[in-house]
């Protein structure tokens, strides 16, 4: 489509199409369809899962004197799920229509986010559409993650190291690296880690623990999708400034050929996640299930490893990070000691059990979500 309007734009009475050739113009536009998607699609999707009684299922609680997860949340057992349908036909559209498909960079982020979605899919068809609560098994679903990260780390390390370009100058004298192998570290100038073949199983690492991480994240109406929000934003401005050779340099980050597309590609996620808010904010009309919650945690980080800000996502998925620290202590704690930390994990239920209400506890996580994107972009300057 990209390649077509620039075609056009050659000539006299459309070189106003000029314009699509701006990843920020690109990057607005993919945003607004990726939302109004949503809006129109939204409804029917509603329908189309109630009719098929995808209906989200609701785990019972740990503990002989706790309130169950499922008696906490009651009045959603006719909420329908695999809502992240919705979100990737928009994230799809939007990119298709304005995305640079000649990039490299877009297909192995494409390949992360319809991976996932497909992992995430199949363990929702199966609680509930087959109606096997239990889901694909964990060993499976593992293996699965397993299995697409490696294809993505074969392709972007041996089919498409050219791709990263990382300049720094050390006891004086300029250094050139070129391919993915290393690590760079936040407000660190120059630190450079390499890894060489580790670097594979750093990559499946990374993309099975993001999209565990946004899973288990995605348990309170809007919650995954608005923290989700604010890492996408960070990372669509480190991306822009990554396809930008000089500011790369400028700013002691690797350089990416056609990392702008990522941009594009972000901002069709961020109007994809508004718009599946319109209808999964509290009180929540539908839910994104495995389906969405994989996609995104995929998508993220994908662009974290293609833009060589894996650390950043730490930073700015703190909300994610602490999901998950919470679930891993509070089952260590119970098998080592019978005893738990929190009230429920992942986190998000701690507080939900203490009382607190769910709409403060997720404009709670939001606000936190935003100051770590905040906090992220300082880490380019501050080094």
């Amino acid at each position: 489509m990209i390649q077509l309007l620039s075609q056009m734009a050659d000539e006299g009475p459309l070189s106003f199409l000029r314009v699509f050739g701006y990843i920020t113009v690109r990057a607005g536009l993919a945003l607004a369809v990726a939302f109004v998607f949503c809006i129109m699609a939204g409804p029917r999707l509603i329908d189309y899962l109630k009719k098929l009684q995808a209906i989200q299922y609701i785990r019972n609680s740990e503990g002989k004197d706790a309130i169950s997860l499922a008696e906490m949340h009651a009045h959603k057992k006719s909420v329908p799920t695999m809502g992240g349908l919705l979100m990737l036909g928009a994230i799809i559209l939007a990119t298709a229509l304005l995305g640079d498909w000649s990039q490299p960079v877009l297909w192995l982020a494409m390949l992360g986010t319809i991976g996932y979605c497909a992992i995430g899919y199949a363990d929702d068809y199966l609680k509930v559409v087959k109606k096997n609560n239990a889901g694909l098994s964990a060993r499976a679903k593992l293996i699965a993650q397993i299995a697409l990260g490696s294809v993505f780390a074969g392709l972007y390390v041996y089919v498409f190291p050219h791709l990263v370009q990382y300049q720094f100058i050390e006891n004086g004298t300029m250094t050139q690296v070129t391919g993915p192998q290393f690590l760079l570290f936040p407000f660190m100038k120059a630190l450079m880690l390499p890894l060489g073949i580790l670097y594979v199983a750093f990559v499946i690492f990374v993309l099975t623990g993001t999209s565990n991480a946004v899973n288990l994240t995605d348990g309170l109406d809007g919650l995954a999708a608005g923290v989700t929000i604010s890492a996408t934003l960070c990372f669509a401005v480190v991306a822009y400034l990554a396809g930008r050779p000089e500011a790369a340099r400028y700013l002691i980050i690797p350089s990416v050929t056609g990392a702008g597309e990522l941009t594009v590609l972000l901002a069709a996620l961020t109007g994809a996640c508004l718009g599946f808010l319109w209808f999964n904010s509290h009180p929540a009309q539908v839910f994104m299930g495995d389906t969405g919650s994989m996609m995104l945690g995929g998508l993220l980080g994908s662009v974290a490893l293609l833009i060589k800000q894996e650390f950043l996502l730490i930073i700015v998925g703190g909300v994610f990070v602490a999901e998950t620290v919470s679930v891993i202590l509070q089952v260590g704690s119970y098998k080592l000691r019978q005893k738990r930390i929190f009230r429920m994990a992942p986190l998000h239920h701690h507080f939900e059990r203490a009382g607190v209400p769910e709409s403060k506890i997720i404009t709670r996580f939001w606000i936190v979500s935003a100051l770590l994107a905040l906090v992220g972009l300082v880490t380019l300057k501050i080094r």
